[in-house]
């Protein structure tokens, strides 16, 4: 199994090429049947369907092989949980991409993580505030 995911629809010509890269390993490997999982949604987001399908897949011991084209495709945090879990339930884990970073430069990039899952957060409610005002105004007519 192959999975790939972005965080937004805006990204999704990203998915594209990320399954492209993917199928492209599976080719080079000889990987038959691979099937590929794609999902749009954040990275803090554990609750993503086919995210919570994939694990409880893994937990039924149905995956054999995972190939991901970079860690945070998974999860942001707790990537090490994650490739536990797979070894524990006999799911190989194959990561492409294994960038290798310094504490501090991993630092940065999760606090520049936390601060963009939190200010599209706030997008997100001033636009719920902005639709709920209208509704309201609406209502007062």
């Amino acid at each position: 199994m192959a999975y790939c995911r972005v965080s937004s629809g805006a990204q999704k010509p990203d998915l594209k090429n990320q399954r492209r890269v993917l199928e492209e390993f599976c080719a080079a490997r000889g990987l038959a049947n691979v099937e590929f999982v794609e999902e749009v949604g954040g990275g803090l987001n554990l609750k993503r369907p086919k995210f919570l399908a994939l694990m409880d897949r893994i937990e039924a011991t149905q995956v054999s092989h995972l190939i991901i084209a970079h860690k945070d495709m998974l999860v942001r945090f707790g990537f090490f949980w994650f490739e536990r879990f797979c070894f524990e339930h006999g799911t190989e884990l194959l990561v492409l991409n294994q960038e290798q970073l310094s504490p501090e430069q991993e630092m940065v990039q999760d606090l520049l993580t936390i601060v963009h899952c939190f200010s599209a957060r706030l997008d997100g409610l001033g636009n719920y505030r902005k639709k709920l005002n209208e509704a309201l105004a609406a209502d007062v007519k």
